[in-house]
């Protein structure tokens, strides 16, 4: 399963953290567009770097669809950002 929304929120203990919600299946409609022209970098560049390409499409897949669930965070000092992808 593709990742389809992500979560960021922002917190800072001096102003109202802000969270937003990004639509990532949006995301979808222009890469279908630019598909040829992807599969044909990553083809030459996996032929310049000798990568099997199948192998290099299959894994990038695998960890597309491995994101949701993945929860990342960032604290510094007083700054938190949250990232969850669903």
């Amino acid at each position: 399963m593709t990742p389809s929304i992500a979560i960021v929120h922002v917190h800072n203990p001096h102003w109202r953290g802000i969270r937003l919600w990004i639509p990532l299946f949006l995301l979808w409609i222009p890469l279908l567009l630019l598909a040829p022209f992807i599969l044909l970098a990553v083809v030459v560049a996996c032929l310049v770097g000798r990568v099997n390409p199948w192998s290099a499409i299959s894994t990038f897949w695998a960890l597309l669809c491995a994101l949701p669930g993945t929860d990342v965070h960032v604290s510094s000092q007083q700054n938190l950002v949250l990232v969850r992808i669903l």
